[in-house]
């Protein structure tokens, strides 16, 4: 576990199992140095424990750096079950997952990510509190990614701004990789603004569906790397950029949904010296944890919401600015400002 290349000081791993229930999860809680551990969970067929614990410990870290680069009173943690999401959800699985939350007394909030949605969250929350992405409730604010996706959207228009001197997305090509409960909402807002889209997914029923509305181009799963196109949106699982296809990419920019888009932090530097711009995902994409924050505090607001959204993408313009100005990657850029943040969080925690 300490000798893991993605620990990095982990505070606490969690493994859980339930044998009436079949559950099988790990909990990562990376920081509570900003305040309690936040982060969705995650539901996928691994193919072995040590991909579980791997994906368990980016995520986890990712959260991190997230909830401290959008300003939040949140540390960072992430949940993952194994198991396919498809066939072997059960009430009793997710209440399972509940008491397992509930045992950390609060050091971990969890909420949706992919495989999970809404009403499996409602079956969680009979058996913790310390759960959001609710549709009832009081401070309920339901499903996140509508809020993901619109600062994506946003996040890939500041990096058209930076490539292209406008946001004016009208005369871009944008290669959409995974039109689910966020890439969807990121291909309508495009869309809207006359971007050309290509995309791909796994699921048909999805791309007919996104290509119906926007005269999306639908390419195989492996041909979107090798699209022709201004910006590349990775806006499903992680690892994407690789030494495979690194190589295969014809894009200027990358900005997308999915978290941990870098198989290695340095692919950061590769990409820059390819002379692609990249969006840090975890600046990109925090609008769902902002949303999940403001329902954590118990008075949801949208203004807040809205506002929080707006400080984090002219963050994220700042840490692209920085990166051209400077020639460093992106990702160290905010790597570097995230780690300040936390650090500057412990070191004021009463001793």
């Amino acid at each position: 576990m300490f000798d893991h290349p993605s620990f990095d000081a982990h505070e606490g791993v969690h493994a859980f199992h339930d044998a009436q229930s079949g559950l099988k999860c790990i909990i990562a809680v990376h920081s509570t140095a900003l305040g309690p551990a936040a982060g969705g969970c995650r539901m996928w067929n691994y193919a072995s424990s040590d991909a579980m614990l791997t994906d368990a410990l980016r995520l986890s870290q990712g959260m991190s750096f997230k909830n401290a680069m959008a300003a939040l009173p949140l540390g960072g943690g992430k949940s993952v079950i194994w198991g396919d999401p498809r066939k072997d959800k059960s009430e009793a699985l997710f209440r399972a997952f509940g008491r397992a939350v509930d045992s950390l007394n609060g050091s971990y909030y969890t909420a949706e990510d992919v495989g999970i949605d809404t009403s499996d969250m409602a079956m969680v929350r009979r058996e913790t509190r310390y759960v959001a992405g609710l549709d009832e409730g009081a401070a309920a604010s339901g499903d996140p990614s509508p809020i993901t996706a619109r600062g994506v959207y946003l996040g890939i228009r500041e990096v058209a701004k930076r490539l292209y001197g406008t946001g004016d997305l009208s005369e871009r090509t944008v290669a959409v990789q995974g039109v689910g409960s966020v890439g969807a909402h990121v291909c309508a807002y495009l869309a809207r603004d006359g971007a050309r889209l290509v995309i791909s997914d796994i699921d048909q029923v999805a791309l007919k569906d996104v290509s119906a509305s926007t005269g999306a181009t639908i390419v195989q799963p492996d041909d979107i790397y090798d699209a022709e196109a201004d910006i590349f949106s990775p806006c499903a699982l992680g690892a994407v950029i690789n030494e495979k296809t690194l190589d295969r990419l014809r894009v200027k920019g990358v900005a997308g949904a999915a978290n941990n888009q870098l198989i290695v932090p340095e692919m950061g530097e590769f990409l820059r010296r390819k002379g692609i711009l990249y969006a840090p995902d975890y600046v990109i994409n925090g609008g769902g944890i902002i949303n999940v924050a403001a329902e954590i505090s118990g008075n949801y607001s949208r203004d807040w919401v809205d506002g929080k959204l707006a400080r984090l993408i002219e963050t994220l313009g700042e840490v692209l600015d920085e990166a051209l100005s400077t020639g460093q990657p992106a990702n160290a850029v905010a790597d570097r400002i995230a780690r300040q943040r936390i650090a500057g969080a412990k070191a004021a925690a009463p001793k």
